[in-house]
């Protein structure tokens, strides 16, 4: 068995991560639950990642389908299909499960998994987090962390646009 078979056994559909998620709650396991989009991968997701899953013991990840991703970024997005995002997010040591999901908001994860800690970028107010209500109601928190100045997706993509057409 190769050393990397275990990054697809972090991927999980609904009914899998119900399933897991009730043994992790039997070990007694915090949970931490995080979304979006992951379009390429970089410095300020892994900071951000990172410290979301030092909130818990167990980081599940809710990522956006390609059409989800299309539909909130524009046409021209996701630069990479969900597979491979998919795939590349479970390779992270510190992410426990990842499931996509296509709803405008991940609010149907967030009932189905009831984090003990619900975590999103510091660009909101906790109380304005979809699922705030959920989590608070079964006893746990709502937390936000800092992004990494002048690390984004967005930023890459206009490097590599310039690069492209440097005289734009």
């Amino acid at each position: 068995m190769s050393k990397y078979s275990n990054i697809s056994l972090k991927i999980y559909d609904r009914a899998e991560l119900k399933i897991q998620v009730k043994k992790w709650n039997d070990a007694g396991k915090k949970v931490v639950f995080t979304n979006g989009c992951f379009d390429l991968l970089h410095r300020g997701h892994v900071d951000y990642l990172a410290k979301a899953s030092d909130l818990g013991d167990i980081l599940i990840l809710g990522l956006n389908t390609d059409a989800s991703v299309s539909r909130l970024k524009g046409i021209h997005r996701p630069i990479q299909d969900e597979q491979s995002r998919l795939h590349i997010i479970a390779s992270l040591a510190f992410v426990d499960a990842v499931v996509l999901f296509d709803e405008p908001t991940p609010l149907a994860l967030i009932e189905l998994v009831q984090p003990d800690v619900l975590v999103k970028g510091s660009d909101y107010q906790p109380q304005d987090i979809i699922g705030y209500d959920v989590v608070m109601a079964k006893g746990g928190s709502v937390k936000t962390i800092d992004y990494m100045e002048g690390y984004s997706t967005s930023l890459i993509e206009k490097k590599i646009k310039e690069i492209q057409n440097p005289n734009r």
